[in-house]
């Protein structure tokens, strides 16, 4: 398991700094979809400075609890600092105003126009700070009739259609088990973000950054979307089908199950020569892929025929070998002990001072330079409070009448 935060001395001796580098965070975001996006940028080298209430993000308090640390917490929320501040009163909003000042991003997840009822509408924010890229994930969006409803995953999933190609036919839609729609809001946040910012070196002033759960689920909606726009049929749903080729899914070993990609007519010959089957494609019935498509289930049953005459290795070994895209259908554990992720640290081990080490996943964008690390491990609640507002020139006295007052805690 890679350890994370190990420095690339090549790149320190080469006097390279990480991509974002000096651009400072104020991440007002909670829970998931936030938090992801800012953990993003963290990883890129941004200095991300969470702003929490008294009690913290909720997630601190969620998923597994090991030595007293939410392991979803310490995932989500490494490379930043946690500040607190009681933004419900003028006094930490006035606190907030003096570190929007000296940021480059402020993101929150807030439904559409929180911000500007606690203050801080595009007008206040550009006097504050001109420069500033302003972030905003949300549901829906901010125009649109949906822009006040309560939002969540699974309901981003189901009126995003995406639940609705999930599953079988005739079977009920299903929704995809990871919170998808909350991940791709944070990812695009991010790539927005940082759009914003090289475009403030081009153009010299902020911008506002807005994504929503549900219309970044219908942005990937992909072919099945292209096809309907074209056609007007809407797609049914195919299970392990592919629904636009055949054949293409999971078929039978004797020990199991193995996924194959054969998704042009190179690589479907490629697959019916390790079976033995080649002469398939010159049948009369399967010599298109629409005979094909229209004849699946036949199709399949002749596959799967060969193919439970061997265990899953062996096909495995012989379709890699003559370039058929394939695999074992991997749980979990499976998976993360898979020697492909192990070879690309994507299970990283963290320190957490006072904790035992916490596993999480790693860095899938690999920069050969500037490689994204662990410099800070998710931050106690509240234990850079004076530190920060030490930075946006508050004196030892105002930090104390602060923690006094009780608009800043933890610390």
């Amino acid at each position: 398991m890679a350890e994370a935060g190990v420095p690339n001395h090549d790149a320190e001796r080469a006097g390279l700094k990480a991509p974002l580098a000096g651009i400072r965070v104020i991440d007002l975001t909670r829970v998931l979809s936030g938090p992801f996006c800012s953990m993003l940028l963290g990883d890129m080298g941004a200095d991300v400075v969470k702003v929490e209430p008294d009690k913290g993000d909720p997630i601190r308090e969620q998923g597994a609890i090991r030595d007293g640390l939410s392991w979803y917490y310490a995932s989500f929320n490494r490379n930043k600092r946690s500040i607190v501040i009681d933004l419900y009163r003028p006094e930490g909003r006035d606190v907030l105003s003096r570190l929007i000042e000296t940021a480059d991003v402020l993101v929150d997840n807030f439904r559409p126009g929180v911000l500007a009822q606690m203050g801080f509408d595009k007008a206040r924010l550009a006097e504050l700070n001109p420069r500033l890229v302003t972030a905003n994930i949300n549901g829906f969006g901010s125009a649109g009739p949906y822009v006040d409803r309560p939002a969540f995953d699974f309901i981003a999933q189901a009126m995003s259609g995406l639940m609705s190609v999930n599953g079988r036919e005739g079977e009920e839609p299903m929704r995809v088990a990871q919170p998808i729609t909350d991940l791709l809001a944070g990812l695009y946040c991010a790539f927005g973000i940082v759009s914003a910012l090289r475009a403030r070196d081009l153009n010299g002033r902020g911008q506002h950054v807005e994504t929503a759960m549900m219309m970044s689920a219908v942005s990937m909606m992909a072919y099945l979307a292209t096809e309907f726009l074209a056609t007007g049929k809407k797609p049914e749903r195919t299970g392990n089908d592919h629904p636009l080729v055949a054949p293409y899914g999971l078929f039978q070993t004797t020990d199991g199950e193995i996924a194959v990609a054969p998704s042009n007519d190179t690589i479907l010959k490629r697959f019916l020569d390790v079976l033995g089957l080649g002469t398939l494609m010159d049948d009369e019935r399967y010599n298109t892929n629409d005979k094909r498509f229209a004849q699946r289930s036949e199709l399949n049953a002749l596959l799967n025929a060969r193919t439970r005459r061997e265990s899953q290795d062996t096909w495995i070994a012989r379709l890699n070998a003559a370039g058929v895209p394939c695999g074992r259908v991997q749980d979990l554990a499976e998976a993360l002990s898979d020697p492909q992720v192990k070879a690309q640290d994507m299970v990283i081990e963290v320190e957490h001072p006072g904790h035992v080490n916490v596993r999480m996943l790693g860095f899938p964008v690999k920069l050969n330079e500037t490689p994204c690390r662990v410099t800070r491990p998710a931050p106690p609640l509240g234990a850079h409070s004076e530190e920060v507002l030490a930075e946006a020139g508050y004196g030892a006295d105002e930090i104390a009448a602060l923690k006094t007052a009780g608009i800043m805690g933890h610390q």
